[in-house]
């Protein structure tokens, strides 16, 4: 059977750079190139929450996406590629939505939204702790993040000439916080409300920049 577009997963909407794009590609041929990345990465995050990624294969997933083989290969060189796409367009939509939203507040990073969504998905997070995955997980976020914060800290007025050095600095060692943070949260059991943790990590944000 295919995925159901209502089950809850990693996997946003909208456009990634973990699309690939290419000069002179039509609009339509784009909206498919999604499509497909999205059936695909959809597919692959509900098998590994019945069973180890281990015992999936790249024949399961193209079962359940109705996706040819060749489609496939096409974008990905396997299931490690497919699964490390849905944590880029993941981190890519968490990372820049305040960016792309024009938040006016000085949050430097979405974390009600992330904790909310993640809270949600706790099935699919036990999943990937289980098979060793959130390790990936983490190290692909750090890097995202970090861009992420250095240019809400840029958009801010607080640090108008502040070094690029100094701002790059600190954006990462605010993302490093932020999975830290996450990952304690995590590890409790997700108990604390996604608002607390962001008023708690943006506390520690200005406390310590400061």
């Amino acid at each position: 059977m295919r995925p159901s577009s209502r089950t809850k997963t990693l996997s946003m909407s909208g456009n990634s750079s973990c699309t690939p794009g290419k000069r002179g590609r039509r609009p339509g041929s784009d909206r498919r190139v999604r499509r497909t990345r999205q059936r695909l990465g959809l597919a692959l995050l509900t098998l590994i929450q019945e069973r180890p990624i281990s015992e999936v294969t790249v024949q399961d997933v193209l079962d359940l996406a109705s996706v040819g083989r060749s489609t496939f290969y096409l974008h990905f060189r396997g299931k490690d590629d497919l699964l490390l796409s849905q944590f880029e367009l993941f981190f890519e939509m968490m990372s820049t939505a305040l960016t792309r939203s024009r938040e006016k507040s000085q949050r430097v990073a979405p974390v009600a939204e992330m904790f909310a969504h993640i809270a949600e998905q706790q099935k699919l997070y036990r999943a990937l702790r289980d098979c060793g995955r959130m390790s990936d997980f983490f190290e692909l976020g750090e890097g995202y993040f970090a861009r992420g914060i250095a240019q809400r800290l840029t958009e801010s007025s607080r640090f108008p000439n502040l070094p690029q050095r100094d701002l790059d600095a600190r954006a990462h060692a605010l993302a490093g916080s932020l999975l830290s943070l996450l990952r304690w949260w995590l590890d409790r059991g997700a108990r604390e409300p996604a608002k607390e943790m962001d008023d708690l990590f943006h506390r520690m944000v200005w406390s310590g920049i400061r």
